[in-house]
Parts: C-alpha cells; structure tokens; sequence
C-alpha cells in the first residue's frame, strides 16, 4: 500500500501508521440496531436491526485523504484519547483553531489541539501534566491532517 504522508524524519517507534486509507473493495459491516442502549437504569430491549453498519463508511469522510494512526503516550487524556487508540486523520480536513491535529513539529509526530491566537499558535494538550507546545518562528511544522474519530479496544 502506498504511503500517502509526507516523510519527514520520525524516531522510530514513535509513530505506527496503521492503514493509508480503508479498503474500499469490500465493506466492513455489522448489523446497527435501532434503539440506543441504556447507559444509566437498564431497559427492555427493543431487538429490531435497523439496518447494516459499514464501518468504513461511518468512519471516514473522505477516504483518498484518510489514514489511521496508533497513539504512544497519555498527553490527549482529557479529550477521550488514550495510548493505544487508533486515529482517524483526514488530511483533507482545515487545520482551525481547536481542531485536534497531527503533525510533526521539529522532527516529532505528535497529537494536539490547535489553538491560533492574535500573536502565538500553539499546541495543547489535554492533559495537565504537559505544557502547550508555542510554535516559534523558524521552527519546522508540518500538519498531517485533522483527527476525526477515535477507535478503542475495550
């Protein structure tokens, strides 16, 4: 499968690209069932499939511009996003302010939220044991796409 990103210099290790874009042959699915499921007091189920879940398809907007990758690290805690997660990322997505992205800034891959303000951009992340990243003039940033979902094992 071809590599669709750019190939900066990354430590090995830090970065596991898993898929370059889904599989477009044959779809991934199953079966969605109508009623939601309780999170709270258990109720009745309603047993009624509504239909066929192609996971691929709720996954990824636009495949040609999306590709998966396996998070190294606790830094995007807060926002629901753990070590070993695997990203969506469309590049095709715009980079704005508060968007989480992913990008390598001086030659390390990393995952943040983007935050542009009138005199600085920085890079935050959603764990308080790490510091915002302020990308400084001269510094060499490369943003690798918007992240768009979110795939755990339980």
């Amino acid at each position: 499968m071809r590599n669709p990103l750019p190939t900066p210099l990354i430590p090995a290790g830090r970065a596991q690209v898993v898929a370059s874009a889904l599989r477009t042959g044959s779809p991934s699915v199953a079966p969605l069932f109508l009623a939601r499921i309780s999170a709270g007091f258990p109720s009745p189920a309603d047993d009624y499939v509504e239909s066929a879940l192609d996971l691929n398809a709720y996954l990824v907007r636009n495949p040609a511009a999306t590709f998966m990758v396996r998070v190294g690290g606790d830094s995007m805690a807060g926002a629901g996003i753990a070590d070993g997660d695997l990203l969506v990322v469309d590049r095709s997505e715009e980079a704005v302010h508060g968007k989480i992205v992913v990008v390598v800034l001086d030659g390390e891959l990393t995952v943040k939220r983007l935050h542009i303000r009138k005199n600085a951009r920085l890079l935050v992340p959603e764990n308080p044991k790490y510091k915002p990243l302020r990308i400084e003039p001269g510094q060499e940033l490369q943003i690798w796409g918007v992240v768009t979902g979110v795939i755990k094992r339980v």
